[in-house]
């Protein structure tokens, strides 16, 4: 299992969320951590977890868990279920409105535990 690495800082505190068994393979999930929706996701193809605030700026709504994974190029990403722009899983990016990107959050996996890096 791959874990995202998005940056880390010596502030941040590690959030279990739920167990690797509980996410069902290129799906998105919402953890709500300390009042804020994170988007969580498991990609089957990479073996990998992502994690992006959960807020589509642009839809002005709490729904990018409920996107459909994908890719633009060599980048994965979620389309938004409202206006079908593309967000970076790694980065949080916005594709096709950068000024639109969102924070993107470490994950990790330790003893089937998914835990999400919460600055």
């Amino acid at each position: 299992m791959t874990t995202n690495s998005a940056s880390v800082s010596e502030a941040s505190q590690w959030v279990e969320v739920c167990r690797l068994t509980d996410l069902t393979p290129d799906t998105g999930v919402c953890a709500l951590i300390e009042n804020k929706q994170i988007a969580l996701f498991y990609s089957g193809k990479l073996n990998e977890l992502f994690a992006i605030d959960n807020f589509d700026p642009i839809g002005k709504a709490n729904v990018l868990s409920r996107g459909i994974i994908g890719s633009q190029g060599d980048r994965i990403c979620v389309a938004s279920p409202l206006y079908k722009q593309h967000f970076d899983l790694k980065t949080g990016e916005c594709l096709e409105e950068p000024e639109h990107s969102v924070a993107a959050y470490a994950v990790k996996v330790e003893d089937e535990w998914v835990s999400i890096a919460i600055n």
